[in-house]
């Protein structure tokens, strides 16, 4: 059920707008091509099965967890209220 000048199913669209926007945006992250012996940060060396795992790798867990940890989401803001466009 749509209200105002929405069409119905709107509300779904949207949510499925940002399920793909986040998931495109995750595999774009997604490391690729060769890996790293070492990691690029500590210098300490990526286990052959995280290698393989993951190709393309470049950090350890360790330097790749900091590096995750410290990443701040961004992305399109659908929500209609004025207080989520002020954030």
């Amino acid at each position: 059920m749509a209200g105002g000048w929405a069409r119905d199913g709107a509300v779904q669209d949207q949510i499925d707008d940002t399920i793909s926007d986040a998931v495109k945006a995750a595999r774009s992250r997604m490391p690729v091509g060769e890996s790293e012996r070492y990691c690029v940060e500590c210098g300490e060396e990526i286990p052959e099965r995280r290698r393989e795992a993951l190709p393309g790798v470049k950090r350890c867990v360790a330097c790749q967890s900091g590096l995750d940890s410290s990443a701040r989401a961004s992305g399109i803001n659908r929500r209609g209220s004025k207080d989520s466009q002020l954030r």
